[in-house]
């Protein structure tokens, strides 16, 4: 009787915490999910404004767009900001569907790179940064490696129309919903700022939605892998799903890899085993994209981003189920030359730096 009076007792004051915690994190999570729909809303009535500056230099098709979107990836620090304003351009009537596919694809390399420069400026600091050079090299080269081979499957699919009927949008009410809510600050925001202010608003509201989301997730501590899934890490097709999960409740490829550094640090997880969970990672980012297309009521939005994601773990499971040893050999190889000396990986980084601006001129 003393027992349960005693967890009685002590359950008690937690409740009032736990709900204050819960309404904070549903009020986090709905300003979030307003600032997105009002962000992608911006995004595509600004359109014409971006699309005046690519006719400006020139700038057309999927190769360009690849270029555009590893760009917007720079500037937003994340490949995911850069992903839905590709659907939005393309509901704006800026974009083909090859071209968006182009754009997304773009998102990703520029996200992977990302994690490489965090990991060359730590490098350059001393050994200290060498979990992160680790993480930020093999994602890189893992993107590169999986993502060029589904590109060209993705564009074939894409082209041949194989997925064409695989379509969702979001239901009538939804988007009457959506239209009533936001519409009337859109138009005010129109009838105040050029076309391409309104993107630059959009954008800039589309990096503060993510932002707010963040701050919605629970802590994800090194000790929850080192607990609960410890036991995977030498499994290639565990690591690969626990990449898979993890970057699916996160949304965010540069947190699911980070997750990861202490625990290379620590020496829970090698170099060679953390593969399997970046080519996982690089399918689920693509979650938040999914849900964009639904927002903006495009069924070819999301028929091309189903395809991006179909195709990379068509890729990555073809890698995993006949070539993964190979695989992961070449890899760690290229990983250790890139980054045996200073310069060779200084000359790496500031290669990948310039080739998004190549590829937006090209």
């Amino acid at each position: 009787m003393r027992k349960s009076v005693t967890v009685s007792a002590v359950a008690m004051p937690r409740r009032p915490e736990a709900i204050r915690r819960g309404a904070a994190t549903a009020l986090w999570i709905t300003l979030g999910l307003a600032l997105f729909i009002l962000a992608l809303l911006l995004l595509k009535t600004g359109a014409t404004g971006l699309a005046a500056l690519l006719q400006r230099i020139r700038a057309g098709g999927p190769v360009n767009t690849l270029g555009l979107g590893w760009l917007l990836s720079y500037v937003s620090l994340s490949g995911s900001p850069a992903a839905a304003t590709a659907l939005s351009l393309l509901g704006g009537g800026v974009l083909s569907p090859l071209e968006t596919f182009g754009m997304i694809n773009g998102s990703r390399f520029g996200a992977s790179f990302i994690v490489l420069f965090t990991g060359f400026v730590f490098y350059l600091r001393g050994i200290r940064g060498r979990g992160v050079v680790a993480m930020g090299v093999l994602s890189m080269i893992t993107t590169a490696t999986t993502y060029l081979p589904a590109m060209l499957l993705g564009v074939g699919v894409l082209q041949q129309g194989w997925l064409n009927g695989v379509r969702f949008g979001s239901s009538r009410g939804l988007v009457s919903l959506i239209d009533r809510t936001f519409d009337p600050l859109v138009a005010a925001v129109g009838a105040r700022l050029p076309d391409l202010g309104i993107f630059a608003l959009g954008f800039g509201c589309l990096l503060v939605s993510f932002q707010v989301f963040d701050r919605a997730l629970p802590p994800l501590g090194s000790d929850v892998l080192e607990t609960r899934w410890g036991r995977w890490v030498d499994r290639p097709f565990p690591m690969f799903l626990l990449g898979l999960g993890m970057t699916a409740l996160t949304l965010s490829v540069s947190v699911s890899l980070s997750i990861l550094v202490p625990l290379a640090g620590r020496g829970y997880v090698r170099r060679d085993q953390v593969v399997p969970y970046i080519m996982g990672a690089n399918i689920s980012t693509f979650v938040d994209t999914l849900f964009a297309s639904l927002l903006l009521a495009s069924s070819v939005g999301f028929t091309i981003v189903l395809v991006e994601m179909l195709c990379v773990a068509t890729v990555s499971l073809v890698i995993l189920a006949g070539l993964y040893r190979r695989y992961r050999d070449v890899l760690m190889e290229a990983n250790r030359l890139i980054t045996s000396t200073r310069w060779r990986f200084s000359i790496f980084v500031a290669f990948l730096a310039l080739i998004p601006l190549a590829l937006l001129l090209l």
